[in-house]
């Protein structure tokens, strides 16, 4: 596609070579002018010549036609009969010269008849001549009329000198208007063009210092791109088409473990680099490229002359045609570290696989193995207290309970652990769910303490979402259990839950999430509460903020609370003041 700059200077071109053409046109057509009005100056120069001719031998014939009558001698009759044949081409020669004027025709024609009139006289006066007689009567009338005549004829050719000497000057003030303006008009054309000529001088001045911006910032471009194609692994090359040739950049000669430009860049130069496990697969590929100009992303390796292994994965597409010519682009990328990455990946997924076996293998020993001798302890106490209470000392009895709240305690981590577990290692089923529903079965196995606590729980409608149900009633079931536990003695507990829909970007803690939207679920309680400092620490695994004296509890609830909003990609966030109460607030993102 033309650029602005080629327009203006095809313009410019185009232009000035019109106004040639134009002054060209011009001249030519004042020189033919010029050169008509020279030829009508001579036209009138040889019209009054003939018109002066016609006199003179007007006056030859009167010469001799007086020398005849005074002296009856026939040899005066020569000069006489010259006259009348020199007057006669006179006439036709005139005939020719005047311009097709309607006046001009006239007067010749005018002349003409006063002419033949004359010769006419001389005709009639001959007849009268006699040897032996004198002038007569007659003859003197002829000869009388024939003086008026001539003056007549006189008068005639004046008038025509004077008409076409008007004519002449009317012809040299046209011709000196036009040569006037001549000059004029050139001068104009000449600066015009001129003007065009200067501006595009400017233009391509102008046009030649950005090329040469151009040429410098494309050769620093190079340069980058040769050094970021080292320092990235990366290469490119061309292959084009109609001339089936091919280009490769300095990088992809290092890639092959080669000196830049070491080799000819063809095909059968390149597949000698190959692995011979993957030349077969590469040509192939290659072979479709070449029919349906596209390589899509193709990985094979390359054997360097030291032995060297490297991965390398190339792919190409076919360019625009912006000028005419068919090549396809081509990038080959050093995919050794991705490669050695992947499998370094694989083994710490195969070693992570072994560790959640050995997981699920800690969890059956922790619910059977563990479990089942803690019963027995447990079986055993009871009995040992109830047999044996009346013959135990008051201290046995002391030792007794505290080992009855040990073991206690014991199961209820066990159980904790299983349940962080479970938390963990569960298939992760996203299903929409009626979070109303949840509430109400996580109140339900919290029935006993919310009636003991003489609690109150109040809700705000919740929508329908897709969640881990058992996950999420097991969140409900943590955050009430957790404001039930830290309430305040004497002070039945409130617990205010509340919901609404925000824009992500207007919350700090998610404004860079991926989703717009997200659901914000709040449980406010009237507890005990906690210093702000400790917001972060609650959610840490057997974190405890108070004595087990104080409050029973193994630190596991809110970090399992933690990971199953992590699992809903979701934010948990703590908020308390002492002696006020605490607020947890859940982000779970949604589409809108």
């Amino acid at each position: 596609m033309p650029t602005p700059s080629s327009r203006y200077l095809r313009t410019a071109f185009v232009a000035g070579l019109f106004v040639i053409l134009c002054i060209g046109g011009y001249t030519y057509q004042h020189i033919s002018e010029l050169s008509k009005a020279s030829e009508v100056v001579k036209d009138n120069y040889s019209l009054r010549s003939e018109l002066e001719l016609v006199i003179s031998n007007l006056k030859d014939a009167e010469i001799g036609h007086r020398g005849f009558l005074l002296t009856h001698d026939s040899l005066f009759l020569t000069p006489y009969e010259e006259s009348l044949q020199k007057i006669s081409n006179n006439l036709e020669k005139l005939d020719t010269l005047i311009v097709p004027n309607s006046e001009q025709v006239d007067k010749l024609k005018d002349l003409n008849s006063d002419i033949q009139k004359r010769f006419e006289n001389f005709s009639k006066s001959f007849a009268r001549v006699n040897d032996s007689e004198v002038l007569t009567k007659d003859l003197l009338y002829l000869l009388h009329e024939g003086e008026i005549q001539m003056d007549t004829i006189r008068s005639d050719i004046s008038e025509m000198l004077d008409l076409e000497q008007r004519l002449l000057v009317q012809n040299q003030e046209i011709s000196q208007g036009k040569i006037g303006l001549t000059p004029l008009l050139f001068y104009g054309l000449l600066i015009v063009t001129l003007v065009i000529l200067l501006l595009a001088y400017i233009k391509m001045t102008t046009d030649l210092k950005a090329l040469k911006e151009s040429n410098t910032e494309l050769e620093i471009f190079e340069k980058l791109t040769k050094q970021s194609e080292i320092v990235s692994n990366t290469s490119t090359w061309v292959w084009y088409i109609e001339e089936d040739e091919f280009e490769f950049s300095d990088n992809l000669y290092r890639l092959l473990g080669e000196e830049p430009q070491s080799f000819e860049p063809t095909l059968i130069n390149f597949y000698k680099f190959v692995h011979e496990e993957d030349l077969t697969n590469l040509g192939h590929r290659v072979n479709l490229m070449m029919k349906e100009g596209e390589l899509p992303f193709t990985s094979f390796r390359v054997v360097h002359k030291d032995g060297t292994i490297k991965h390398l994965k190339a792919y190409s597409k076919l360019m625009d045609e912006t000028d005419g010519e068919k090549k396809i682009f081509g990038v080959t990328v050093d995919a050794t570290n991705e490669v050695e990455n992947y499998r370094i990946i694989e083994q710490r997924n195969q070693e992570l696989e072994r560790t959640n076996k050995e997981l699920s293998a800690f969890n059956y020993v922790a619910s059977h193995d563990l479990q089942e001798p803690l019963r027995k302890i447990q079986t055993f106490m009871s009995r040992l207290e109830a047999k044996e209470k009346d013959r135990i000392s008051e201290s046995g009895q002391i030792y007794i309970q505290r080992m009855k709240s040990a073991s206690a305690r014991m199961r209820m981590l066990i159980e904790d652990l299983l349940q962080y577990s479970r938390t963990n290692t569960s298939e992760k089923e996203y299903l929409k769910t009626n979070m109303n529903l949840l509430l109400e079965h996580a109140k339900t196995e919290l029935i006993d303490s919310i009636e003991e606590k003489r609690a109150k729980i109040i809700c705000d409608d919740l929508p329908t979402m897709e969640v881990i149900s058992f996950q999420i009633q097991q969140l409900f079931i943590n955050i009430i259990s957790n404001s039930l536990k830290y309430s305040k003695e004497d002070v039945p507990p409130i617990i205010e839950i509340t919901h609404e829909e925000v824009l992500s970007r207007n919350v700090k803690q998610i404004q860079n999430s991926l989703y717009k939207y997200h659901h914000k679920i709040t449980f406010k309680d009237n507890g005990i509460g906690f210093e702000q400092p400790y917001a972060e620490k609650i959610f840490l695994l057997f974190n405890r903020l108070h004595g087990k004296s104080e409050y029973s509890g193994t630190g596991i609830g809110l970090a399992i609370c933690k990971k199953i909003v992590e699992n809903h990609k979701g934010v948990i966030i703590a908020e308390g003041e002492p002696n006020k109460g605490a607020t947890f607030i859940i982000y779970l993102p949604f589409l809108k």
